[in-house]
């Protein structure tokens, strides 16, 4: 029997939907290929009438950035058409629905940490099919909430932490690139955003400040990939694993087929003043982490 506040995670195998379910336990279901598929969205309405979930939270997304290049069209299925698709039959039952959304629908260039209110401008395909994934979403009038996040990681997936892990383990020398400056997010911190903004949302009813765009990622300084990798392996040799030799590289010694933003700072500002909620210094995260793998836990 389905817990009465169930939450619907849409994404089983990807690093946020997975710390949804290990944080959230009995109130969260996952579901992802082959029951369910952005890509398929007419699937949605059968599984929502099945489980009838209180919340819905979309973890699922096309995140092969440069692969979006060639493949655009299949990216934006994923990325702007079954979200689109997902939020409207959330509409027509008003559940309220959490999207979640990148840094890339900025071009890097502002300069300062963008707020919620900046004009999107994406360089990429990825980024063009996540900013339309966004606005098919905003357009509607229901209980949408979309979170921004970026440069996530965990002690599971795929992610930039992981490989510099293995990396450094096999490597006496790394070339990281050291002139790109984002939030590193862990995908557990964000997980407990989610939840904290459910539980707001439980307590007060829904309010209309909680439509919208929000910013959430990992609090404490900004950082260039060179400075997550640094940290991530110098806490890694608290483990016993030799420290390689970390060189800061520029942007255009590992080119890319897409663009990275250069300075894609994001400013939490609003979701601690709506919410109350903050994520943690992603230093703090970053060591929990290294320690989880290193451990094996």
């Amino acid at each position: 029997m389905m817990s009465p506040s169930l939450i619907l995670v849409i994404g089983r195998q990807g690093q946020l939907a997975t710390s949804l379910r290990q944080l959230g336990g009995t109130d969260v279901a996952t579901i992802g290929r082959p029951d369910y598929d952005l890509e398929r969205p007419e699937q949605i309405a059968d599984i929502l009438e099945r489980l009838n979930p209180k919340f819905v939270v979309n973890a699922a997304a096309w995140t092969a950035v440069d692969l979006a290049e060639s493949e655009e069209a299949s990216a934006k299925k994923a990325n702007h058409t079954g979200p689109a698709f997902l939020a409207r039959e959330c509409m027509t039952r008003d559940i309220p629905f959490i999207h979640v959304s990148t840094d890339y629908v900025f071009d890097g260039r502002k300069g300062t940490p963008y707020v919620e209110s900046d004009p999107i401008a994406p360089a990429t395909a990825y980024g063009r099919t996540k900013a339309a994934g966004e606005q098919a979403i905003l357009a509607m009038n229901g209980k949408n909430i979309i979170l921004r996040t970026a440069w996530v990681y965990s002690a599971y997936g795929k992610n930039f932490v992981r490989t510099m892990l293995n990396a450094g383990a096999k490597n006496p020398v790394l070339r990281v690139v050291g002139d790109q400056r984002g939030n590193p997010t862990s995908a557990d911190d964000l997980a407990r955003v989610i939840l904290g903004i459910i539980a707001k949302i439980r307590e007060t009813g829904w309010k209309p400040a909680y439509a919208g765009v929000f910013h959430a990622t990992g609090g404490g300084d900004s950082a260039t990939w060179y400075d997550l990798a640094s940290v991530t392996l110098k806490e890694a040799e608290r483990y016993g694993q030799p420290l390689p030799e970390i060189q800061a590289i520029k942007t255009e010694d590992w080119p890319t087929p897409a663009p990275r933003p250069a300075d894609s700072r994001l400013s939490n500002e609003k979701l601690e003043r709506i919410f109350g909620l903050r994520l943690p210094d992603w230093k703090q995260s970053v060591a929990a982490t290294v320690q989880r793998l290193m451990k094996g836990l």
